[in-house]
């Protein structure tokens, strides 16, 4: 078995941001058409008003402050409260490619790779543009992975824990020498499934798109930074606490397309007690399993879902409360991205660590889900 190495990542952040203010601004007007337009039955005691959102009431259940989004007006729109996108022809590049080529030329980039050194290219993403062709596929001819020679793309979704999900598929593949480098590309266009129109839950999602290298070490290119790939570790367990019912049966079943439960739903608090446990219990025995301690650990990059959540798990796992040198966060600036979010935090905040640094990118979902993928900082090739 060969040795394996992530050695590049890419980011794509989209141009538009919206802050809290702006969002409490708009929703707060969408709540008051509607109750205008229910006042009747509102008054009559039949159907509960819908409450005000606040600037505090959002920063303090989740520690956001902005998110990045591909469309700001249609979000804005308290007439609309979603995104506004074109439609393509069949023979244009579909937006989800646009933005994972974007992130995947920036990923090879930093790996100083070409696309053609790609032997296979995973799409994972807590949504899929369309059923198929595989947004993978879509992507590889778009990139021009693999130039003639024998390359192979597919899609995978695990919610927010899919982006470790694919790289342990990406591990799997280079250190059993069924491929040499792979692109692991996370397009997450989360705009488009969060229901902007619920209070609870209306400040969570932001737009992004991450990429990754993963690769044989001994094939890295000169000067290319490397993460020895350690271990990963995957586990799921059912769960209905978080959850989004849009699919291809719906039209079969003659439901309202609008209909709440055709975007993202959580139980929040349960999500919180279940989860917390879960992803730490599974973080520790995973290092346990290499011959580690959470101690050993010098940075830990988690999913990017609530900042209270990420503070306690690793509080669970060192004993302490830790800062951001330990544990950093970028949800304030970019809300929960999904399966994006910890790639992000590597992607930024993997500077400062020194060569036999030991790292653990996690992240956890709908599922429920958790992946870890535990990394080891080696010289530049």
């Amino acid at each position: 078995m060969r040795d394996v190495v992530i050695s590049g990542t890419g980011l794509y952040r989209p141009p538009h941001v919206i802050t809290n203010a702006e969002l409490v601004v708009s929703y707060n007007a969408y709540a008051d058409l509607h109750n205008a337009g229910h006042a009747a039955a509102i008054a009559a005691g039949g159907r509960q008003p819908l409450p005000h959102s606040s600037v505090e009431f959002i920063e303090k259940a989740s520690g956001i402050k902005q998110r990045y989004v591909i469309d700001k007006e249609g979000v804005l729109d308290p007439k609309r409260m979603r995104p506004r996108f074109e439609p393509r022809p069949d023979e244009a590049l579909s937006l989800m490619a646009e933005i994972a080529v974007d992130a995947a030329t920036k990923a090879l980039a930093a790996a100083g790779r070409e696309a053609g050194d790609i032997d296979a290219v995973l799409c994972a993403a807590a949504n899929m543009q369309r059923a198929y062709p595989a947004m993978a596929c879509e992507i590889q001819a778009a990139l021009g992975a693999g130039q003639g020679r024998p390359c192979y793309g597919f899609d995978m979704n695990v919610a927010c824990s899919s982006a470790t999900f694919a790289l342990e598929q990406a591990f799997n593949a280079v250190r059993s020498g069924s491929a040499d480098c792979v692109l692991v590309v996370n397009p997450e266009i989360t705009s488009a499934h969060l229901e902007w129109r619920d209070r609870d839950c209306h400040f969570i999602f932001g737009d992004v798109c991450t990429a990754i290298v993963v690769e044989a070490a001994d094939t890295a290119r000169p000067g290319a930074e490397r993460w020895r790939i350690l271990g990963t570790r995957l586990v799921t367990q059912y769960s209905n606490n978080i959850r989004n019912n849009a699919g291809f049966l719906n039209r079969c079943e003659d439901t309202d397309p609008d209909a709440r439960d055709k975007t993202f739903m959580q139980e929040g608090r349960k999500v919180f007690k279940e989860v917390v446990p879960m992803a730490s219990a599974h973080i520790e025995a995973h290092l346990a399993s290499l011959g580690f301690e959470p101690t050993h650990v010098r940075r830990f990059w988690l999913h990017q879902a609530n900042l209270g959540m990420n503070q306690l798990i690793v509080k669970k796992l060192v004993g302490q409360e830790v800062g951001d040198d330990i544990a950093p966060i970028i949800l304030s600036e970019y809300a929960n991205t999904a399966s994006a979010g910890s790639i992000i935090a590597f992607h930024h905040h993997r500077g400062g660590l020194k060569a036999g640094d030991l790292g653990v990118i996690c992240s956890f979902g709908a599922g429920y889900s958790v992946g870890s993928v535990v990394v080891r900082k080696l010289p530049p090739a």
